[in-house]
């Protein structure tokens, strides 16, 4: 599929997304969203494909909100579809098997720190600036945040940013762990790369469960979060990888895992 909104490339099994409106600071519209499900839908399934990393192109944002412009003759029907379509989007980068890196690159705003939300870490530049300003617009968070950011952040904290529709910067974002790392400019990628390729040298299949692990015990009591681990545990010992990975250590060597 041709993507009009979007960059992407795979390199060193790591996926690279990039968010590609820059006039609008790349303003998450309908064509965007629509785009970025179906490329995680074909990302979900590429095995090759170890971990993920998006950014937003250009220097001055990463996303600076969903696309007002769309969204203001909208009614409450339109408004309703379009905050469901968003969020069906934005659901399947926080599900995608393989893990996410979050490379924020200026303005997270709105929408765009909702999709930063969603990934399973963030990392910083120190220009970046990170809000929900919905309240400033009349409106509410459409895509995720009244529910990811205080499971981030804390209810309390999160409340303020939300409430308050303030914009902070990025020492404040890894002061409350909505970020982190924190790096300049020019090593933000190079960050997010190192990470990345840290965790597509892991045993994909236990990388995998374990992000399962989190996200599915987060929703779950710790009672039940224990036993989905024990049940998370006892699976992977029916894989090659495990076999391999301990082998491995055993004979002091580097794992050769195959993601069997």
């Amino acid at each position: 599929m041709t993507y009009e909104n979007l960059l992407f490339e795979v390199r060193d099994h790591i996926g690279f997304i990039t968010l590609n409106r820059p006039k609008s600071l790349n303003a998450l519209n309908s064509a965007l969203l629509r785009e970025l499900g179906h490329l995680l839908d074909e990302i979900k399934t590429n095995d090759d494909i170890r971990a993920v990393i998006l950014t937003g192109s250009g220097e001055k944002a990463f996303a600076a909100g969903a696309d007002i412009s769309e969204m203001q003759p909208m009614t409450a029907i339109q408004g309703r579809k379009f905050s469901a379509d968003g969020m069906d989007s934005i659901t399947k980068l926080e599900t995608l098997p393989q893990p996410t890196i979050a490379a924020v690159n200026g303005f997270a705003l709105g929408g765009g720190c909702e999709v930063a939300l969603a990934c399973d870490l963030r990392i910083a530049s120190t220009n970046a600036k990170f809000g929900q300003p919905e309240v400033n617009l009349g409106v509410t968070p459409g895509f995720g945040a009244t529910q990811r950011l205080p499971r981030l952040v804390g209810a309390g904290i999160a409340k303020e940013l939300l409430l308050t529709g303030d914009t902070i910067g990025a020492d404040r974002a890894y002061e409350i762990g909505l970020v982190n790392h924190v790096v300049e400019p020019a090593q933000l990628m190079d960050k997010a790369i190192e990470i990345a390729a840290k965790m597509a040298s892991k045993g994909q299949l236990s990388v995998r469960m374990t992000k399962q692990g989190v996200n599915e015990g987060m929703n779950m009591d710790v009672e039940r979060g224990l036993q989905y681990e024990t049940e998370l545990f006892a699976l992977s010992f029916s894989t090659e990888d495990q076999k391999e990975g301990m082998q491995a250590f055993l004979e002091k060597r580097p794992a050769n895992f195959q993601g069997k």
